[in-house]
């Protein structure tokens, strides 16, 4: 009888930078891929750090970490977008595949550089102007009208570096304890009807696929709720985001998951907020409402895997998240929630409870938007605290 020949097969490693709970979702979709997930985590007790088994802890910033970190990986990916781009040239140089690239990845970590390529590449941008001072934002806020919306260039994140600036008087306030090397960009302030959310996932290969575009609600500057579909787009108008998306993660040679924040004006015309190239918190809803979560399709994407079905599984999907209130045991919690609801899903984030603090998620999905949105706000009113909202 004549046998088959023996292979040896290597499984895929995947080293991930950053240890929040998205690095702590992406492990969670690697495992029924059979990949290998390697983590530098910032602290020993960070949410992915005590879930994933092979964990090293340092500073992503240090370039001898990321170096010895990334020997033996396939590919090196991302939890957050603040890894400098210098050391992930350097790692490129020497062999290692990044995804994102650094070329890509600057778009996502500097806001000057993402608003002129928006702009050059014809997508729809607020009025913006690079501003050296105080004196140079209030002659934006008369040219363009008050109040106007000042950003740092780079370092926001949930709402943190934005400013709304209502008048000349208050034109000094972005400046103040500004970082060396990070700029202010002034934009016009945009009375906006909603939020919209657009994830496209594109592999090195150049398949590509979008989801379904996503409503946002943010408070503070956090999304605290997404439906998806958004309710009431045309398809003329949830083809233009599709497509407006896949065509940003094209031109900037974009590999894994891409979030195009937008925000739709009362004429139904939609302009670019901000763009991040990692999973994204718009997309959870992904993990249970679609096909392929977008945790799924990223990995699948860095490894230039064949990429999953991007459709929903319900006519709509809502997720809420949870954030940090007056609930510490979120587990015992839970048996109210799923006494009530059975069908609902839930993502806890192994984080320590603090007020405000993303902590988790719920998702809901049927057929009817109302009753949806009322089930996913119940429970995660009830893990916050708030069981009567």
């Amino acid at each position: 009888m004549v046998g088959f020949p023996h292979v040896t097969t290597r499984r895929f490693t995947v080293g991930i930078i950053g240890g929040g709970q998205l690095a702590r979702m992406m492990y969670e979709a690697s495992i029924p891929l059979g990949i290998d997930v390697r983590l530098l985590a910032e602290g020993p007790d960070v949410s992915a750090a005590t879930v994933v088994h092979d964990v090293t802890v340092g500073d992503y910033t240090d370039p001898e970490t990321v170096r010895r970190f990334a020997t033996g990986c396939d590919v090196i990916t991302f939890d957050h977008e603040h890894v400098p781009t210098d050391l992930l040239h350097e790692l490129e140089a020497n062999g290692v595949a990044v995804r994102p690239g650094p070329e890509a990845l600057v778009h996502a970590q500097d806001k000057v550089v993402m608003r002129e390529r928006m702009t050059a590449l014809g997508a729809p941008c607020p009025v913006f102007r690079v501003v050296a001072d105080a004196a140079e934002l209030t002659a934006f806020g008369d040219d363009v009208g008050w109040p106007v919306i000042a950003k740092t260039s780079r370092g926001g994140y949930d709402g943190k570096g934005v400013f709304k600036i209502d008048s000349a008087a208050e034109a000094a306030v972005p400046f103040d304890g500004l970082r060396p090397g990070v700029r202010i960009v002034a934009e016009e302030f945009i009375d906006f009807a909603r939020e919209l959310s657009v994830l496209v996932v594109r592999s090195p290969s150049g398949q590509a696929v979008a989801y379904p575009v996503s409503e946002t609600l943010q408070q503070g500057g956090i999304c605290v709720e997404t439906i998806t579909p958004a309710p009431d787009l045309s398809d003329a108008q949830r083809i233009a985001i599709e497509q407006l998306g896949l065509r940003i993660a094209h031109e900037l040679g974009v590999v894994g998951v891409l979030a195009v924040e937008l925000m739709q004006r009362a004429d139904g015309q939609i302009v670019i907020n901000e763009l991040a190239m990692r999973p994204h918190n718009t997309g959870h809803w992904s993990i249970d409402g679609a096909h392929t979560s977008q945790f799924g399709n990223h990995l699948r994407a860095v490894l230039d895997l064949p990429l999953g079905d991007p459709t929903t599984r319900a006519p709509v999907t809502v997720m809420t998240n949870v954030l940090g209130g007056s609930v510490e045991d979120l587990p015992s919690a839970l048996l109210h929630c799923f006494a009530r609801d059975p069908k609902l899903r839930v993502e806890l984030y192994g984080k320590e409870v603090k007020p405000g603090r993303k902590v988790g998620h719920v998702t809901t999905y049927g057929n009817d938007l109302r009753d949806v949105r009322r089930r996913a706000r119940h429970a995660a009113n009830y893990l916050m605290g708030n069981p009567d909202e």
